[in-house]
């Protein structure tokens, strides 16, 4: 049985289904791919009648509660990254994908964006750096954009001393 932290009981106030049984229909919607639909259907299934928005919503609310603590169980990651993008069609959308690895190829960070361009990449390593903490050598590609938002990420550092 799922259990919730005194600490994070919390953010469940005000609703009217138990802490438990949200959880468990955030895990399923974020483990598998269901629609809400589906979920809405095994749920009903097992005796809770629970409408399909509503587990939107849910989602919606809890998804981030959930990254916030598989962030803080992640082991920690290597101070050597690389990075790269790539180009990928995503639900008939062409969009780049950023992401970061480090020495042991444990994926540090990604971010999905419409353009590769400086403020792209920028926002990637803000993103990577917020997360794990700045890395001491970074490989990237040629890309001018990455080169940019690099310069832009050290300069920043350089200021700060």
């Amino acid at each position: 049985m799922l259990t919730i932290r005194p600490e994070l009981q919390k953010e469940f106030k005000g609703h009217s289904v138990s802490p438990e049984i949200i959880m468990m229909f955030v895990y399923m919607k974020l483990r598998f791919s269901l629609s809400y639909r589906d979920l809405e259907e095994m749920m009903s299934m097992r005796g809770a009648s629970i409408d399909h928005s509503t587990v939107q919503r849910w989602i919606l609310k809890f998804a981030t509660l959930i990254e916030r603590e598989v962030r803080k169980r992640k082991k920690p990651t290597g101070k050597r990254w690389r990075m790269n993008e790539t180009y990928v069609k995503i639900k008939g959308k062409w969009v780049y994908l950023y992401r970061a690895v480090d020495s042991e190829g444990n994926t540090i960070d990604f971010l999905l964006r419409a353009k590769r361009d400086r403020p792209a990449a920028l926002a990637f390593f803000r993103k990577a750096i917020n997360n794990h903490g700045r890395p001491t050598n970074v490989n990237i590609d040629k890309s001018g954009s990455n080169n940019a938002a690099l310069e832009a990420c050290n300069k920043g550092v350089k200021k700060k001393r």
